[in-house]
């Protein structure tokens, strides 16, 4: 099976600072921002939070659904966020991230 690519949101607190990204490795990519060893927006404004992602089978579909979601609202970003995780729970903490 190839490996899955992933785009996720994080967030420095509930309704707080957004940041979407896309990656082949959510978890190590989670530690990354979580550690700070990533610099940024995302490290800039603390936003260290997994608060929701969704799978793709390609890194092009991942890096398309990106950009899309990239440009959207801040309302619909938010839907989508409570739509998966209602409580704002970090998810790197109570999901399995190995795909």
């Amino acid at each position: 099976m190839p490996r899955p690519f992933f785009v996720y949101i994080l967030a420095s607190r509930r309704n707080g600072t957004l940041y979407i990204g896309q990656t082949d490795d959510l978890a190590e990519r989670t530690r990354q921002h979580k550690s700070g060893e990533r610099s940024g927006f995302a490290k800039r404004y603390g936003a260290t939070m997994l608060v929701w992602f969704e799978v793709h089978e390609t890194r092009e579909a991942a890096v398309t659904r990106e950009r899309q979601m990239k440009k959207w609202n801040r309302a619909w970003k938010l839907r989508v966020i409570e739509e998966m995780n209602p409580d704002w729970d970090d998810l790197y903490e109570t999901e399995n991230l190995s795909f």
